[in-house]
């Protein structure tokens, strides 16, 4: 084996991609020490998509205070990539951990991440990356575009910062008031579901209980998302419940999409696109990729099959390292995925497994090497 690229995404509270990466790495080169290894982090739009990006694509992560999920000031950062990306991630300034047990998604906004979009744009950037993931909030991201100068106005004609509780007090909506240099820069907002705006598998039902929210607070922010939805339709044009992934990350799926005209891309499509996958991949020989668990969720265009497409296309086979393999995902080997193993050596219950996880994927890909080494493959 020349050449080897390794793009897995993280097994979730278990091992980061860049762990992974490192562990794969390691063993290939004990086999093939003279292998090209191509690194590609994934980054799923959560806590660490920044760092990931920068780890494969190099460039600088600048520091900025914003306004925190209560309003606070927080020390939070984006990353410029060296063609000019700016790459935030929506938790950085609105996201679970900052709130910790103050756990109210009918209060809290994304307004510093607006800051973050506006800062970026302020500095020259030449396009945005956002990664909608882990956020504590539920305001559709009117917090975000109101730090960008999007005007929102309450019945009296007065202009406000809507928040979850007050998303029913907006009759007008004014874009036309956006500072200039976020009009003009390109957003793509990282996606990896498919949630309606409202209804019972929207923003609010679904998501709103891990940030807080009881069942009565979820029945109000819901007709309070679907109030928004029907100002935006009047007044910008757009149906936000028909947007697949408009429900993402309180609603911000929907928020970027109408205030700043982001395109919704699948994670790792995304990360595919910005790292220039294909080049990078060009004349290898195997494509090690992999992700906590592939179930059928995974079928729809997660990391796997996201890169299996690509990689079929090349004709490059591809090895997922996983966790745990579900029912039903023979069609992942149609996709373009050759084989699949997990790490799961023996079986443990979960809370067993994590603390061998990083041995057990040591072993698990040592067991590979060996087997391709055989076949002198």
């Amino acid at each position: 084996m020349k050449k080897a690229v390794l793009i897995p995404d993280s097994f979730k509270g278990t091992m980061s991609s860049e762990k992974i990466i490192s562990i794969m790495k390691e063993r290939i080169l004990h086999y093939h020490p003279g292998c090209t290894i191509v690194p590609i982090p994934v980054a799923d739009g959560g806590e660490g998509s920044v760092d990931a990006f920068l780890t494969a694509l190099g460039g600088e992560k600048i520091k900025v205070k914003t306004k925190g999920p209560w309003g606070e000031t927080v020390d939070s950062f984006y990353g410029l990539l060296p063609d000019g990306t700016a790459v935030i991630e929506m938790a950085a300034s609105a996201g679970l951990p900052q709130v910790g047990d103050r756990k109210d998604p009918s209060k809290t906004t994304t307004y510093g991440v607006g800051e973050l979009i506006l800062a970026a744009a302020k500095s020259g950037a030449k396009k945005l990356v956002i990664g909608l993931g882990g956020s504590a909030t539920n305001d559709a991201g009117c917090g975000a575009a109101a730090a960008c100068g999007v005007s929102f106005f309450d019945k009296e004609g007065k202009t406000f910062t809507p928040v979850g509780e007050t998303l029913d007090q907006i009759v007008r909506i004014d874009v036309t008031t956006m500072d200039e240099s976020v009009k003009k820069l390109p957003i793509t907002a990282m996606c990896d579901i498919d949630n309606p705006f409202y209804g019972p598998t929207g923003a609010a039902a679904i998501f709103g209980p891990q940030k807080g929210a009881d069942e009565a607070m979820v029945e109000s922010l819901d007709g309070k998302m679907k109030s928004l939805a029907a100002v935006v339709e009047k007044d910008l044009g757009i149906g936000l419940q028909s947007i697949p992934g408009s429900g993402a990350a309180g609603g911000m799926g929907g928020g970027m999409n109408a205030f700043f005209g982001a395109k919704l891309q699948m994670g790792i499509d995304a990360v595919l696109e910005i790292t220039g996958f294909e080049k990078l991949a060009e004349n290898a020989d195997m494509i090690f990729t992999g992700e906590g668990k592939i179930d059928t969720q995974s079928l729809r265009g997660k990391v796997v099959i996201g890169v299996a497409r690509k990689a079929k296309k090349m004709g490059i086979p591809v090895l997922a390292i996983v966790g745990d393999i579900g029912d039903n995902i023979e069609a992942a080997y149609d996709e373009g995925v050759s084989g699949i193993f997990s790490i799961n050596r023996v079986a443990v219950p979960y809370k067993e497994a994590r603390p061998r996880a990083e041995s057990d994927m040591k072993l698990t890909m040592d067991n590979i090497l060996r087997f391709m080494e055989r076949m002198k493959l």
